[in-house]
């Protein structure tokens, strides 16, 4: 049979008019989608200062002596001096732990041979662990009375600093991560503005880990939280 070339043709140009409206809707709604996911990111920082609620005081100090025996005594009158004081200062027993003491025995080393002195030395002393920080903070400052019974507490040494502690993180998360998040959407409001825009809603968001650190090297009691959000929101015209 001969063939119809005018519905052929015209069957040819339906297809590839429906081709190219095809085509034209594709990249338009492209383009709408790209123009609805116009977004801006931004960062909201909260910090807070708060006072450390925990605290753990080493109290440890070094004695020497020829005699292994009288050493050990020693260490036994020097810690119930110390534990008499901590109690003074207001301290219960379930606040302090006693730490076995670590001798050292300087004749069994092979180096420093020529300046042996004392053959044993010893570590000794207990930690204190208390919710209390300002009873640390004011037995510390009476250290003196140890001392004037010939008891030198090391305050030099890192693995004996007093270290103060923030546990109660979860009681002011929420609170700090609403102030974060407010604070970035000023920052994402200014942005809008500036670029004649419209903020829209939000897009994604992403909280940071919180940070917990001292102030400063002066005041380890009191801490600065800190707490930075991140926040992604639509942008409109």
């Amino acid at each position: 049979m001969p063939v119809d070339m005018t519905k052929h043709i015209g069957a040819s140009i339906v297809l590839a008019l429906g081709a190219i409206v095809s085509t034209w809707l594709i990249i338009n709604t492209i383009a709408d989608i790209k123009a609805m996911e116009r977004t801006v990111q931004v960062k909201g920082l909260a910090e807070q200062e708060v006072s450390a609620d925990t605290v753990i005081w080493p109290v440890f100090y070094k004695d020497a002596d020829n005699n292994l025996d009288e050493l050990m005594a020693r260490v036994d009158e020097k810690n119930s001096a110390i534990r008499a004081f901590l109690v003074l200062q207001g301290f219960d027993d379930e606040e302090i732990s006693v730490s076995a003491p670590s001798i050292v025995d300087k004749y069994a080393q092979e180096y420093n041979q020529s300046e042996r002195g004392f053959r044993y030395v010893a570590k000794a002393g207990m930690t204190v662990f208390s919710h209390t920080p300002d009873k640390v903070k004011a037995a510390f400052s009476q250290l003196s009375q140890l001392a004037k019974q010939g008891i030198a507490i090391t305050q030099d040494d890192y693995q004996n600093r007093v270290e103060y502690m923030f546990t109660q993180l979860n009681d002011i998360k929420p609170e700090m991560v609403q102030l974060a998040t407010q604070k970035a959407r000023e920052v994402a409001l200014k942005f809008a503005k500036d670029s004649d825009s419209q903020l829209g809603k939000i897009k994604s968001a992403r909280q940071g880990q919180f940070s917990i650190r001292d102030r400063d090297s002066n005041t380890p009691h009191i801490k600065l939280v800190r707490v930075v959000t991140s926040v992604e929101y639509y942008l409109a015209d």
